[in-house]
């Protein structure tokens, strides 16, 4: 009851805050009270007419400055791991959604010579629209506090909608129409299926096949089949479930 109470006071406080000086006071007051001594909070909002983002955070200035000068976002193994998991995760048990290059343990291993040390990151990914994650860590030597995870999955999931509410969800149109058959031409394309392999599936000539492709990839004006796909997957025309499920069937 103890957790729950400071958990709804936590997550109250920082769903009311209106500005981002208010969210960062926000979750420092929170991480102090889950027994954290650091959070960082990022958020892009893709698409749309516009790109937005936010980055909060108390992350030491050796650390900070070495990830923002290189921009290591790209790289970033906490980062990507965030995008193969549905719920929170310790960064200690990172390898367990990635593999972790030499590089990536470099990376980690910078973090903690600079203040960093374990950690706790509750992702939140939406393809085409959105990507953020909010984490809470504890200095290197410093033990987790494994009885407030729970609260800290919540609060960051709280924190992750407010900073999505202050920079605004943007608009998003869908930027191309595919007629059925173009949609099928580009899932079996998608699937790993050559241009003679979905004729052949789809009961139609391999120069039809080709022509819906073409025209499909004019609509999205992008040169190749790789883009085209990504497109497609992006704006929902086909889902990753199409593909992946058939890859690789339950």
């Amino acid at each position: 009851m103890k957790h729950f109470n400071l958990t709804e006071e936590l997550a109250h406080d920082i769903s009311g805050a209106d500005k981002e000086e208010r969210l960062f006071a926000a979750l420092s007051n929170a991480a102090d009270r889950m027994g954290f001594d650091l959070f960082a909070l990022a958020f892009d909002r893709r698409g749309g007419d516009k790109a937005a983002s936010m980055l909060v955070h108390n992350y030491p200035d050796a650390w900070a400055n070495v990830y923002v000068g290189f921009d290591l976002s790209g790289t970033d193994p906490i980062r990507r791991a965030g995008e193969k998991s549905m719920t929170g995760f310790q960064w200690q048990d990172v390898d367990r959604y990635i593999p972790l290059s030499r590089g990536d343990r470099q990376l980690l291993q910078v973090a903690r010579d600079s203040g960093i040390g374990d950690g706790f990151t509750v992702p939140r990914h939406l393809p085409g629209e959105a990507t953020g994650s909010c984490s809470f860590a504890v200095a290197p030597n410093a033990r987790i506090p494994l009885e407030m995870l729970h609260a800290a999955e919540i609060v960051g999931a709280v924190a992750l909608a407010a900073a999505r509410r202050l920079i605004g969800t943007g608009s998003y149109t869908r930027r191309a129409t595919l007629t059925e058959r173009q949609r099928e031409c580009v899932l079996w394309s998608a699937r790993g299926k050559t241009a003679g392999e979905t004729a052949g599936i789809l009961g139609i000539s391999e120069e039809t096949v080709v022509r819906h492709l073409k025209i499909a990839r004019e609509r999205y004006s992008v040169p190749c089949r790789q883009m085209l796909i990504l497109c497609a997957l992006f704006d929902g025309v086909i889902g990753f479930s199409d593909v992946y499920d058939w890859w690789r069937p339950l």
